[in-house]
């Protein structure tokens, strides 16, 4: 009898503990830089990244629809530096961004914009994304500037 009060005694401690891991593991994001998992569950790497919004794992807002010309959503002027028919679909699946500021400028800013439409409390509005696109369109060094806000900013949301 004082064996199997024990026994249940330590069950109940080992499960305390586990659950106090979970609730705390719950807190912080489950995968890390380097692509590993955490304790308890994991989660995708962000919902807010140009790869989240790829993968097509959430309807796309109705306003910027995934087979909108880039060029209709942002407006003519991209036209300078990107084909005219190219998606916006096609423009966050891109994986041809390293080296080049324009390409990465694109697929950051396309994300920003799915995210000013679907996520309240994202620091830009759709106006601003295509607004600030454009604008860094005059240089490399004005479009990778741009591309690192546009990134720190999906990175950081939810």
């Amino acid at each position: 009898m004082a064996r199997s009060r024990l026994v249940c005694g330590l069950c109940f401690i080992l499960l305390w503990v586990a659950l106090a891991f979970a609730v705390t593991d719950a807190r912080v994001p489950a995968t890390t830089e380097a692509g590993g998992f955490g304790f308890v569950y994991t989660r995708s790497k962000g919902r807010c990244t140009p790869q989240f919004w790829s993968s097509r794992r959430e309807a796309w807002p109705k306003m910027a629809p995934q087979r909108s010309s880039v060029s209709k959503i942002f407006g003519s002027q991209v036209m300078e530096r990107f084909r005219a028919e190219l998606t916006l679909l096609e423009a966050a699946e891109r994986n041809d961004e390293a080296g080049d500021a324009f390409a990465r400028l694109l697929k950051q800013s396309t994300a920003s914009l799915l995210n000013s439409y679907s996520r309240k409390g994202f620091p830009y509005s759709a106006w601003e994304v295509k607004t600030l696109l454009i604008q860094a369109l005059v240089s490399e060094e004005a479009a990778a500037l741009q591309a690192d806000r546009f990134a720190a900013a999906n990175h950081a949301c939810n």
